[in-house]
Parts: structure tokens; sequence; C-alpha cells
């Protein structure tokens, strides 16, 4: 196994350089943001990281959850201890609102943070960012009743939290919800039903769990728009607002999975006697909407969790590939060199760095414009940062995601045949990390998503603003003659990705089917092109440091020569992307289904 070093030094880089920390900071209610503050933070996160939630790890993945005789799942070793010590900490609130017992620092900090938690041991993380993901829902539509009774709970972690979505006849057509909700005389509701894949819908952990669920009113239209929002609590209140009786909600099984096995994923049935207390958050009929900021906080931070996995992966590697002798050296047939030495394991390595790079540029970036977004006083300036947040969104989810599996999909090949036996460690994180690109909406409903409602719906209006900033990015990185080819490879990614965009919105109205056949590799597309896009602007920070003779010489230069990797090798990508998109579509939708 190898110990979790926290990646301190690249991340302060994106944050000052290419999230605009400093920035940040200025804005109204970041103010303590300052860069000794975010650095005490950095450094005590990664310390509990790597201290309590890393050595962990390896015994939740072995042991798993039960489903116990009595309805009780018992979680793994370790597991009650570590929650404690999280919440006392208060890490679940810290860019959480300080009305409701948060810190309030800004989503830039804590997004840096949580993917030290994800890095180190992504089945317990996925429990505290649920809380994370409903206060987020509750404070923007819970009444102010519901907001004193339930969301401080939930943000200090004394209760935990759930999102309920999924049915076993739906899957991911939430239309398809049949889960009933039946209002009383005192104002409460009856819910019936049941759900599955529910992270977290029943264990031991904290004395409450509060369930968010999705159901149907009596009245309500058929479709999406028919859905309203309940809290739904494990355990009824009693009048001292403590937990007491049981509600009338159980978990019936666990599911046994490829990976996450610490996180006991649970099939929830509601009303077997008479039916589960809940009471309605936001308006009837509009509960997706506010199920929607939960879901967007989960897709951010399934993001996140593409790289914290990709960054303990390569790390893995890493350590594996300086430590392991093996073989010749291809060029000068000298031996007893670690493999780091071959081409190939070294182009491998560089790969992954690279990617997660991109990804960490990107996913800091994006949270700077949810803090714009949220605090700015400058309306232009928000509403920008928002329309970036809602285009890239996918992107953030859907590529990063993907290329997170790939990164650790490479750390196996790394390892060679050791990285196929379990006990090396490496194993578990790739079987982690497959589930992120399929839970809160697969790579496909990422890319519809892209192509349907942020491209064609508003006829590209935001992404044409983005491709105009990008290429303002161009034009500086080739006017430094050190970064040309950089700025051409990027030129090239560009172009790529409006000759695309041009195709989509010229196509997407007549020839649709043929449109999202190519919405994944558009995805895909942008995906490298923001990625590139970061790493440039890397690149350039880091030239202006060594000009100004600040910092580590080896390591700035490392960070130029990382982006021309990325360009040379992660860049072209998007070509044969541009191409899939406008060329795949036409053949696939001439493919008889019953040729399969």
């Amino acid at each position: 196994m190898t110990d979790y070093i926290a990646p301190l030094r690249d991340m302060q880089f994106i944050l000052k350089e290419l999230a605009g920390l400093d920035a940040v900071a200025g804005l109204p209610g970041c103010e303590e943001a300052s860069e000794d503050l975010v650095s005490a933070v950095l450094e005590e996160a990664g310390k509990f990281a790597a201290g309590v939630l890393a050595p962990i790890n390896w015994q939740g993945d072995v042991q798993g959850c039960r489903l116990n005789a009595d309805g009780s799942v018992s979680t793994p070793d370790g597991w009650q201890e570590a929650y404690t010590k999280f919440a006392e900490s208060g890490w679940i609130g810290l860019s959480l609102p300080v009305e409701y017992g948060g810190q309030g620092l800004p989503k830039l900090l804590s997004t840096a943070v949580w993917e030290m938690w994800f890095s180190t041991n992504m089945a317990f993380t996925m429990l505290p960012q649920l809380n994370v993901g409903q206060a987020e829902a509750l404070q923007i539509a819970a009444t102010e009743e519901q907001k004193a009774t339930w969301l401080t709970k939930v943000v200090s972690g004394e209760w935990a939290s759930t999102m309920n979505l999924t049915e076993p006849q739906a899957g991911s057509d939430l239309a398809a919800t049949r889960c009933k909700a039946e209002p009383q005389a005192d104002g409460s509701y009856r819910l019936s039903g049941q759900k599955i894949f529910i992270s977290y819908g029943e264990h031991e952990l904290t004395p409450n769990i509060v369930h968010l669920v999705l159901a149907r009113l009596p009245d309500a239209p058929a479709g999406v728009k028919g859905l309203s929002l309940f809290i739904v609590p494990k355990y009824l209140l009693d009048a001292a607002g403590n937990p007491g009786e049981k509600n009338d909600v159980r978990c019936i099984s666990i599911e046994h999975k490829m990976g996450i096995h610490g996180s006991p994923t649970c099939t929830m049935s509601y009303g077997d006697n008479g039916g589960a207390v809940g009471w309605l958050v936001g308006q009837p009929n509009r509960g997706l909407e506010v199920m929607f900021i939960m879901m967007n906080e989960a897709r951010f931070g399934v993001g996140v969790q593409g790289v914290g996995l990709g960054e303990r992966a390569y790390q893995y590697a890493l350590a594996y590939a300086r430590d392991r002798v093996q073989g010749r050296d291809a060029v000068t047939g000298e031996s007893g060199k670690p493999i780091i030495y071959h081409p190939d394991v070294k182009r491998m390595l560089l790969s992954m760095r690279a990617r997660v790079m991109a990804m960490r540029g990107l996913l800091y970036t994006a949270a700077s414009w949810f803090d714009i977004a949220h605090h700015s006083t400058d309306k232009a300036a928000a509403d920008k940062a928002k329309r970036y947040v809602d285009l890239l969104m996918p992107v953030a989810k859907g590529w990063c995601t993907e290329v997170g599996n790939d990164v650790c999909d490479d750390a196996i090949q790394v390892f060679g045949g050791m990285g196929f036996v379990e006990e090396t460690g490496i194993a578990q994180f790739f079987r982690d990390a497959r589930i992120i690109t399929i839970y809160e909406g697969t790579t496909g409903i990422q890319g519809n998503d892209l192509v349907g409602r942020k491209i064609l719906r508003e006829k590209g209006e935001t992404l044409r603003e983005l491709i105009t900033e990008l290429r303002v990015s161009v034009a500086e990185l080739q006017a430094d003659e050190a970064l040309a080819g950089i700025g051409s490879g990027l030129a090239d990614s560009v172009d790529a990705l409006e000759s695309a965009t041009d195709w989509i919105l010229a196509n997407g109205k007549e020839r649709l089917a043929d449109v999202l056949a190519g919405a994944v590799p558009f995805l895909y597309l942008l995906g490298t092109v923001v990625g590139g896009w970061q790493m440039g602007r890397a690149a350039q920070a880091a030239r202006r440091r060594l000009a100004a003779g600040e910092g580590d010489a080896v390591y700035l230069n490392s960070l130029v020569d990382l982006a021309s990797f990325y360009m040379a090798t992660v860049a072209p990508q998007a070509q044969a992307n541009a191409r899939t998109v406008k060329d795949a579509g036409g053949a696939l939708t001439a493919f008889a289904e019953a040729a399969f």
C-alpha cells in the first residue's frame, strides 16, 4: 500500500493562478478566505485524509456492509469513529452558511478539500457529501420552520442525509416514478413505494437519517412535471425535536457491488405499514426543480471524485514505478533500473499526471465560477459565471469521471500483472471509479444534456462566448515564443470544437438523432479542449512566476513541459472526436436494429 500525500503544491498553484483565489476572497461573504487560512485548512485536511480516512479505506473494501435481521445495516470497522471525528471537526459545513452552523468559506476551497476525501476513501466520503447537497436544496426551498428543524442538524452532520430518486421500474427515467404521497389533515403526507440505489439509505452512524424523496401527489400530472419532494426522516421527532418513533421506512436489501463496498447502497421501502410520514419541500409538483439543486451539487462532486481517484491512482503507480526494477533500458541496454525509465511507463505516468492536472484546473475554476455567481455584486460577472457553470456541468461530471476511470485503468497497466492482484491495492481504485460514470446521470445522459439543453436550446450562445475566450488564450500563448507550440495545439483543438459546434447547430433541428449519436463524443471534445485551456493557462502562470524569480524553477518548468505533453498526446483527440460528432450519426442511424 502507498501512503497518501496531499498534492498541496499543485492544489495551491491552481487555486491561486487558475481559479483566482485572491479574487474570490474579495467577494462579499468570502473575505475570510485569506491565503494563510486556505493553506492552514488544506494542510489540516491533508492530515485528516492521510491519517484518518486512508487507513480504513482498504478494510472498508474488504469488509463491506451487512444487512442485519432487524433491518439495520452495519458499516465497516472504523467508519463510526471516522464519521464522528469528521462531523465534530466541522468539515461538512465548510462551505455552508454560517447561520445554519456552517463556516461559510468559498466553494473553491471546499472543492480542494473534498478532493482529498475522495482520494483517500470515496466510499466513506459519499455519506457527508450527501449532507452538503441536501443542505443546499433545503437552504433554497425549505420553509423557515423546516430549516430550523432539519437544516442545522444536516449541516453539523449530527443527522445524515440521502437523495431518493430512482425506482426499480424507472431507472434514470424519473417520468416513470410511481412513489405516492397522500395528503393528511395535519399538513403532513403519507408516502408509499420503493426506491433503489440509495447511498447510505440505512446505517447506524447517526441517530437519524433525513431522506429527501420524490413522489407523486394524487392529482399530479404525468411525467416529471408531476413530481413533488418530501422530507421523510428515519425517526419521527418528539416534542423536544429529538428522534423518537420509527417512521414507516425500511431498508429491504443492500447491493453487492463491484466497488465502493464500504458504502451501503440500499433498496428502501416506504409505507409498508400505513405510510411513511413526510413533509412537502417547496411547491407541489415542482420537486424535481429542488432536487436538481442537490443533483447538480452531486454531479459536480462526482466530477471531483474523478480527479480524486485519478490522483490517488497516479500516486500508487508513480511509487511502484520508482521502486520496481525490471528489464533493460531499450536504448543503452543497461539493467538494474526502475521501470519509470522505460519510455512507455514514463508515457503512462505523464499522461496520468497531465490529465489529473487538467481535470483539477477545470473543476477548481468551475468552483470559482460557483462562488462568483453566488456572491458577486457585479451582475454581468455573476451571470457569466452562472452560464459557464451551467454549460460545463455535464463536462465536469461526464468528462472528469471518464478520464478518472481511464487514469485508474492506466495505473493498473503500470503495475503490470501485479495490478490485477488485489493485495497491491490499486485494483480497488479502479473498481471504485467505475461507478462514477454511471450514478448522478450516465455519460450518455450528460452528453444529451450538453447538446440538447445547453447548446441547442440557447442556440450555442454561451458556448460561442467561451470559444471567444479560448481564442484569446490561444493568442496569448502564441505571443510567447516559449509557449507558441502549446498555443498552436490549443488552436487546433478550438478549431475542432468550433467546427463541431457549427455542425450541431446546423443539424440539430432536422437531424436530431444524428446529432445525439455524437453527443458523448462532443462531450469528450469539449472536455479535452477546456482541459487543454487550463493546461495552457498553467503554463502561462508558471512562466510568469519564473520571470519574477518566484517559486521552484524545476517545478514551474515541469508545468510548462506537462502542458506541452498534453497538447502532444491528449489534445489531438479533439480532432478525432469532432470528426466522430459529424460522421458517426449517419452510420449509426442507418444501422438496422434487427442486424444486431
